[in-house]
């Protein structure tokens, strides 16, 4: 089965045939834990997000993402920006052959409350993680820089 790749720092890394890609990710913080999703392209777990569309503002494009892969409705102003992530090294390469640098805005927000979760088809499961549970997966490698500062 073709996977998508996640690289970071690898000095093994495929070269971009594609134009940069510009994502938006947010750490969705209830009771304590993030919630993540586990990817149906690489079983790979990872935040929440995607790819913006040409017309999208940044967090109107991790509203949609959050929505579309989650069914949860955040709010604009309860969403929080945190960083860019745009280290030249973080690459992915997808089972099209399409191979792209990618430069990732983070957000965050906090849930007053447990959300019900629709997994879209892009995910095979939606889970809330403690810092130490995440230790026992699998997450894709250009998220886990951004987690690890997260609980720092």
């Amino acid at each position: 089965m073709n996977e998508a790749k996640f690289y970071y720092n690898d000095s093994n890394a495929p070269r971009p045939n594609q134009p940069n890609h510009i994502g938006t990710t947010v750490i969705i913080k209830f009771d304590e834990k993030i919630l993540l999703e586990q990817r149906s392209d690489s079983d790979r777990w990872a935040i929440i997000g995607g790819g913006l569309r040409v017309n999208e503002s940044l967090i109107s494009g991790v509203i949609r993402e959050t929505f579309e892969e989650t069914g949860i409705s955040l709010l604009e102003n309860k969403v929080k920006f945190l960083k860019i992530y745009d280290d030249p090294s973080r690459i992915v390469s997808y089972p099209d052959g399409n191979v792209l640098r990618v430069i990732t805005v983070v957000y965050e927000t906090e849930l007053s409350r447990c959300p019900i979760l629709k997994c879209s088809a892009e995910s095979r499961k939606l889970r809330f993680f403690t810092k130490n549970e995440i230790s026992n997966i699998e997450v894709a490698e250009t998220h886990v820089p951004i987690i690890q500062d997260y609980f720092i």
